[in-house]
């Protein structure tokens, strides 16, 4: 089976499977203290060109439970895009775990949160019947596949520093989105004035991980129990690391990240061919949104699994991964045209 559904459907990248049997050779010292484990960590302080603290956990919600806990104090809120994953998708475990209130803020037409939006919730502060506003959360790609330059990051964060509040970047899709915007990851990350980033590595490849870095010294004094406390840190330790090892070297996820958008981008020529599919969104990332017939739904489905976005509107998100091919997408237009010949 092939899907357009999620870039977690995707295997395994080959490069990532063999640094997991490579690491799987001896035993080594659990929980972060192996030697393999320091490389990387010192990897990632050279990939962001700062002093940043990481911290390993099995998935993205962990990732962002555990940025926005440590930043966070019970009585404070989160301001995040209506859209966003942290708001819709996991199931209220940010909420959960932190005692927050999260505010969404509506987006744009290209589903980025502006400056603006952010100054309309900067209210009530000092008023203790008040959930004091501490974060703000942005997706990097967004839920709708597109991307924040660093400009636009820069005026985001230059407002939230005036008013003593932290950034946190979700970055499930960070590789992408730096391979779209042609920058390295600290550009929009370090450069940006970042507090606090989760950093995918299961949509990019790997078989399980994402990790947490920190940017701002006044978040690392406490989240390292943290992490043990929202059952993130895990025993064996080396085997997330060893997959970012992986990915950072020869930057393979710079290659593997720019098939991905490739795919999209082809996907979205094929697809604009069809009268009868109405792109709905630009497409910068690995993803195409679309409005389509309703009744194309189920026999797509049969073959290439996806999702149906909106369901008032049919709009459906096709995601490509790294191993998208150009034959996939071929497979599919053919089954639109068997469609619209039936």
């Amino acid at each position: 089976m092939k899907s357009f559904a999620s870039d977690n459907y995707a295997g395994v990248l080959p490069e990532v499977m063999l640094a997991l049997q490579e690491a799987n050779d001896e035993h080594a010292r659990s929980y972060g203290a192996d030697d393999l484990t320091g490389r990387t960590k010192a990897h990632f302080k050279e990939i962001f060109a700062a002093d940043v603290d990481v911290y390993f956990v099995f998935n993205g919600t962990g990732a962002n439970v555990l940025s926005i806990s440590s930043a966070t104090r019970s009585y404070n809120s989160v301001l995040c895009a209506n859209i966003s994953h942290i708001y819709n998708d996991e199931s209220a475990a940010p909420e959960t775990f932190t005692g927050c209130r999260f505010f969404p803020l509506q987006v744009n037409e290209d589903a980025k949160i502006e400056p603006s939006a952010i100054e309309q919730r900067l209210i009530r502060k000092g008023d203790i019947h008040y959930a004091q506003t501490k974060l703000l959360s942005v997706t990097q790609a967004t839920e709708y596949g597109t991307v924040y330059t660093p400009a636009e990051l820069k005026d985001i964060s230059a407002l939230l520093k005036k008013n003593d509040i932290y950034f946190h970047m979700d970055g499930s899709r960070l590789f992408n989105a730096a391979v779209s915007l042609g920058c390295d990851i600290k550009e929009m990350t370090t450069d940006v004035g970042l507090d606090i980033l989760s950093l995918g590595g299961t949509k990019a490849g790997m078989m399980f991980g994402d990790a947490v870095v920190v940017f701002n010294p006044g978040l690392k004094e406490h989240i390292a129990y943290k992490h043990k406390q929202v059952m993130q840190l895990a025993s064996k330790t080396r085997f997330i690391a060893a997959q970012f090892d992986a990915m950072f070297k020869n930057e393979l996820w710079r290659g593997t990240a720019g098939h991905a958008n490739r795919m999209a981008q082809q996907l979205y020529t094929t697809l604009s061919k069809h009268p009868e599919i109405k792109i709905t969104k630009p497409v910068q990332a690995n993803g195409v949104f679309a409005q389509i017939p309703v009744g194309w739904n189920a026999p797509l489905m049969a073959q290439f699994p996806f999702y149906v976005w909106v369901e008032s509107t049919n709009e459906v998100r096709l995601l490509c991964a790294f191993d998208t091919t150009e034959e996939d997408i071929i497979a599919f237009d053919a089954a639109i045209k068997v469609l619209k010949a039936s």
